[in-house]
């Protein structure tokens, strides 16, 4: 139409946020938080159940809470180094292959495209540009699903998970310290299943997963493991 405007393009950029850049740092930081507050709950629930005083609770609360944030920092460390070592591997085969023949790996990456969908012809074509622009990166990413956003990154995942169990902890131990004797069992396992819920809908909701499941799914779990620590508490309690 006469006097109408010209469409701009390129004037608007979509833009689309995606989750899966966020899986290390958010896995260990959930699972941290979430074994905090479990964990140390629980410990206290099982003294509590024994028997023991304030004094006792909090002693234990405490060399739980450093005990295991300790061992969740060493272990995603070490598990995720691992994971980084395995990585490191698949990247010098691929950087050998390559020079030793590449050829065979530029077949290799069309058939990989071919399977996708693509057409022999154009699958030869994005190969053969991708192979000269990027050829260890390509097949990194298409071969293997190795990517950037998605690299092991120990240190992340150990500070992560560390700092996590540190504030997790903190809920159920601050919860029994502050308490009266009569009410510290009710109360601790009150605000420690609080914790968890809240913690299984922020997870959820980090993770662009349904929060209502995700908070049902850890309290449900976390329930059920605070009431046998307990009753073995109080089992063991009675029996000393």
């Amino acid at each position: 139409m006469p006097g109408a405007a010209a469409p701009h393009h390129g004037r608007h950029h979509h833009h689309e946020v995606h989750r899966s850049d966020r899986s290390g740092w958010l896995r260990a930081s959930v699972l941290g938080a979430n074994d905090g507050i479990l964990s140390t709950g629980a410990l206290l629930l099982g003294v509590v159940g024994a028997g023991a005083g304030r004094s006792a609770v909090v002693t234990a609360g405490v060399a739980g809470l450093v005990a295991g944030a300790a061992s969740m920092g060493i272990g995603e460390y070490v598990s995720v180094s691992s994971q980084r070592d395995s990585e490191q591997a698949d990247r010098a085969v691929e950087a050998d292959e390559l020079e030793a023949n590449p050829a065979a790996e530029h077949a290799e990456l069309r058939h990989i495209y071919e399977q996708r969908g693509l057409s022999r012809e154009l699958a030869d074509r994005v190969a053969t540009e991708l192979m000269a622009h990027d050829p260890l990166g390509a097949h990194l990413r298409d071969e293997l699903g190795l990517t950037e956003e998605l690299r092991a990154r120990p240190v992340q995942a150990a500070a992560s998970s560390f700092a996590s169990f540190l504030v997790g902890a903190l809920v159920p131990l601050v919860t029994a310290t502050l308490a009266s004797d009569s009410l510290r069992g009710a109360l601790t396992t009150v605000a420690t299943l609080v914790a968890l819920v809240a913690l299984g809908a922020v997870g959820a909701a980090l993770g662009g997963a349904d929060r209502v499941r995700g908070a049902l799914r850890v309290g449900l779990g976390g329930a059920a493991a605070l009431l046998v620590t307990y009753l073995l508490g109080i089992l063991v309690g009675t029996a000393v």
